[in-house]
């Protein structure tokens, strides 16, 4: 490749191309028509010597040579861009860009109204898309999903990777308010274990699972509890609650969000449970983009607004 003739604004087309798998949606990404990004598709496939994607049904796959430039491009473009800004170059009400977090439904029911809220006030040309966590494996949304922001329980993280702590998350137990096992207890009591364990639980789990955090607390007492369904979403755990006798175990912002609209009560769990810490994890390379900085520290301040300390 003849670098010297090489066009930069290339780099962007297939930074594009790596993070939409198509030539009409990085073309509404970078604001071009798709012939202009199929054209410079292939000057790039001519200079580099490699089909660079192939397609695979309605997506294009990049090959291995192509893969293995995919977080270069993105590392230089990130490179460039904090080259060419100034520190307080950075005005929200006249950017233009999309920020991708990842993240359970939790911050759709209690992030994203506010944040909604927030953007059309302060930076209308600013798009946020949420979108879900990789499970099994929170660290691959930033990849797999292209997220700019993932907001995930703590936990050991790679060098690569910066973190931001913002809120606590205890968890607690809800019944609807007609839910006869709970008919004599006061709200906000602590279940008798007994009981607990023996009435049927709708379990939050994207996977499918039939235990998650709480049955390893029981499981440290020689307890366990009696999961009759799962449901891949933390609100559709909450309406199952609403519409039938199950009970579940749910962070308390949820808890709080939905007990007046969905007749919920809310008790203490009987096993002691740790509290989770919540955090906002990012690749590195974003440390300093300005655009990425701005939307991070926004969804930051909304985010520590729902520190809950565990129930007393």
């Amino acid at each position: 490749m003849n670098f010297a003739t090489f066009d930069l604004n290339l780099l962007r087309v297939l930074d594009a191309l790596f993070r939409e798998g198509s030539t009409v949606k990085a073309s509404a990404r970078l604001g071009l028509s798709q012939p202009a990004v199929s054209s410079s598709l292939s000057r790039l496939r001519h200079a580099l010597d490699d089909p660079l994607f192939v397609r695979q049904g309605n997506r294009l796959v990049p090959t291995d040579f192509a893969e293995n430039l995919r977080h270069g491009v993105q590392d230089e473009l990130n490179r460039i861009e904090l080259l060419l800004s100034k520190a307080d170059a950075f005005d929200p009400e006249k950017a233009e860009g999309h920020f991708k977090i990842s993240g359970s439904d939790f911050f759709a029911e209690l992030l994203m109204p506010n944040l909604g809220d927030l953007l059309t006030r302060t930076a209308p040309k600013l798009r946020a898309q949420l979108v879900d966590l990789v499970p099994d494996d929170y660290l691959a949304s930033l990849e797999r999903y292209d997220a700019d922001l993932a907001l995930i329980p703590d936990c050991e993280l790679p060098s690569w990777i910066s973190r931001e702590p913002l809120f606590r998350s205890p968890f607690v137990v809800i019944a609807r308010g007609s839910n006869p096992g709970v008919a004599d207890l006061e709200d906000f009591s602590e279940i008798p274990i007994d009981r607990f364990c023996a009435m049927p639980h709708v379990l939050f789990s994207p996977e499918g699972r039939l235990s998650a955090m709480g049955d390893a607390a029981l499981a440290k007492i020689g307890r366990s509890r009696n999961v009759a369904m799962t449901v891949q979403v933390f609100s559709g755990v909450c309406r199952v609650v609403r519409g039938s006798d199950l009970i579940a175990l749910i962070p308390a912002q949820l808890a709080v969000e939905f007990k007046n609209s969905y007749d919920l009560r809310i008790f203490k769990a009987p096993m002691p449970m740790d509290v989770v810490q919540i955090v906002g994890i990012w690749h590195s390379r974003s440390d300093n983009a300005p655009f990425a900085r701005w939307m991070r520290q926004q969804v930051f301040d909304l985010c520590r607004s729902m520190d809950m300390a565990p129930p007393a």
